[in-house]
Parts: C-alpha cells; structure tokens; sequence
C-alpha cells in the first residue's frame, strides 16, 4: 500500500516538478522512494526512466532509488532507459543508461522475466546503429527504403517477441486522489459554486430594482431616532446588569463578614485564616473598589445613612478592634499582609469621614 507522501513523489514524478519533488524529498529524508504503483507495478525511477525526464532520475538516484527494482514484467529501470535508447539514439543513452550503469553495473546483466538483459538491448542498438552506418546511398536509393523496412520488420519482431517497454500502448499509472488533493478539489468546487450563487443573486437584485424602482426605506430622521432608541435600551441593560453585579457582591461581602467575624468564630481556635479567608469587598481591587462594595446601596445626598454606614464600616475595619478579634486566628505568613490591608482601608475610611465633615 503506497502512503500519502509516496502518492505525492509519484505525481511530482508523473508531472516533471522537479523543484517540488527535490524540497519534498529534503523535507521528507526518511522516504522511501523505492516502492511499486499502478498495473505495471513501477516504481518512481522507472517512471522517470519512461517519461525521458533525466533530471528527475539523477535526483531519485541521489536520494537512494534502486536500480535493480522491477516491475510486473521484470524489468528494471536499466531495461527502460535501454529500450528507450534503442528507439531514440545516443542522447538518450548519455541521459539515462549512463548514470544508472554508474550507479549499479551489476543492472546490465539483470534478466528480465523474458530472459532478456539491458545488456541484450544495449548490443541490439549498436547492431542497428552499424547497419544504418554502413548503407550510405542517395535518398532515392530503394536500397536504402529496404533496410529501414528490415530495421523496422526486426524491431516488431523484437517486441512481440519479448515485449514493448514503452509507454506506447498503455497510459501513465494513474495516482489516486489524496486527502489533500481531495480537499482542495472540494474547496475549489465549493467556492466556485458560492461565487456563481453571488452572481445570480445580485443579477436578480438588480433586475428586482429596475422592475420596482427605488424601495421607500427609512429616512434618515427615523433612522437616527431608531439607533439612538437602541442604544438608550442597550445602555439600560447594562447599567441593570451592573448594578445586579455589584448587589450581588454587596450581599456576599456582608455574608462573609457576619460569618468570619462572628462571636462564634472569634472564639474558634482551630480555624487559622489566610489572606484570602478574610472577608474583603474586592479581593482583587483596589482600596477605592472596596469603599465602593462597601457602601453600595447608600445614596450621599442621605447624609445621616450614609454616615452611619461609613461609622460600621470604620468599627469593622479599624486596626486595633480588627487585631482584637483576629489577630490570634492569621496565618503567620500573610499575617502582616493582611494587617497592612486592613490599616489601609481604614484610613481610606477615615479620610472619607473626614471630607464629610469639610
């Protein structure tokens, strides 16, 4: 079974990218480019054999292609690139059967299932290339239009007789589609379709606009009335909202302060405290976001509420009656944190008494 990486050197090959197939292969070292596709049963080097496309070949070469691999019938990519010079000359043979008989000179003498050897097809190229030296008539010569006919007559012999190595009658394996590919068809497709859509849609839009003529809409007046309503109501909701928040944390701070500071639990000795035990408005504000849990739900312009309140707040959160009641129960390591919290909250409370009285 061919991978997904496999499928992908087999269409770099099938398609001549010689750049994509080289930054694959160097992103992908571990790659065996040694495996079998398609009816044939080829392998890459073949491939690269069949199509003519040297570079291709020296780069599968250079990343460690066999060249002893045969396909279904045996032979190997040496039979190929053989059966290719016999057909098209000495370019070939420079380009293909050079480099692989450098790298494996043992694939000459490699049969094939037909007992045939690169070797036998080599020495049949030569034997060819000598009777076409030897006849040099004019072009009239009839000769000559024997020769080739006998060359040609030979030649078919040849291939019924041990099989064409070509891709003449049969087509390229074919890859089959990988997931990527598969997806990129898909996303190709769907928004080509999406485009098309757009397209109908707004032909249709316009049509509708030229039939009807321009739609009364809003005007601008009513617009801006509209937006501005929206807002206010959005406004409201938020203001509802963060008042529900801040009663909420409001009856917290109270319920914990009624729990922690109770006469009950003063008188406990085996519960110790921690700074986050302690009852503070906001945990994680500052000493203004405190005073401001603490005292909501009091309105200032209520002078006599709102100081009573302030002197509550004072009572609890004063140094000295805090150390009284606490004190024994801190933790000892955050201990003077929580006294240093403690002695700036109260001033902070002091000093609003203060701006009261002004």
């Amino acid at each position: 079974m061919v991978s997904r990486r496999q499928a992908r050197v087999w269409r770099y090959v099938e398609e001549g990218s010689l750049l994509k197939l080289k930054s694959y292969l160097r992103k992908h070292r571990d790659l065996d480019v040694n495996f079998s596709q398609g009816k044939r049963q080829r392998s890459p080097l073949q491939l690269a054999c069949s199509l003519e496309d040297d570079a291709v070949l020296r780069l599968l070469l250079k990343h460690g292609a066999d060249v002893l691999q045969r396909d279904r019938q045996g032979n190997t990519a040496l039979h190929i690139a053989a059966n290719r010079a016999l057909k098209h000359g000495k370019t070939v043979y420079d380009d293909f059967v050079v480099p692989l008989k450098k790298k494996c000179p043992q694939a000459l003498i490699a049969p094939n299932k037909a007992g045939v050897t690169p070797q036998d097809l080599l020495h049949w190229t030569k034997d060819s290339q000598a009777a076409e030296n030897e006849s040099h008539p004019p072009e009239a010569d009839p000769e000559r239009d024997w020769l080739g006919k006998l060359i040609g007559a030979c030649e078919d012999e040849f291939f019924e007789a041990f099989g064409a190595y070509a891709d003449d009658y049969l087509p390229v394996d074919e890859e089959e589609e990988d997931f990527g590919d598969w997806a990129d068809r898909i996303r190709r497709e769907y928004f080509s379709k999406k485009h098309a859509e757009a397209q109908r849609l707004a032909r249709s839009s316009s049509n509708w606009k030229k039939q009807n003529g321009r739609q009364k809409g809003e005007s601008s007046k009513e617009l801006h009335e509209r937006l501005q309503r929206e807002h206010e109501e959005y406004l409201a909701r938020a203001a509802r909202k963060e008042e529900e928040t801040r009663r909420g944390k409001k009856r917290q701070y109270d319920e914990r302060c009624a729990a922690t500071f109770s006469t009950a639990a003063s008188a406990s000795d085996g519960m110790k405290l921690s700074y986050s035990d302690i009852p503070w408005p906001a945990p994680r504000g500052t000493v203004q976001d405190m005073l401001d849990v603490m005292l909501h739900g009091v309105e200032r312009k209520d002078e006599a509420a709102f100081r009573k309140a302030l002197r509550k707040q004072q009572a609890l959160w004063h140094p000295d009656k805090f150390a009284q009641r606490c004190e024994a129960r801190l933790e000892e390591k955050d201990k003077q944190r929580i006294l240093d919290t403690v002695t700036a909250l109260s001033q902070e409370l002091n000093s609003l008494a203060q701006s009261l009285k002004a």
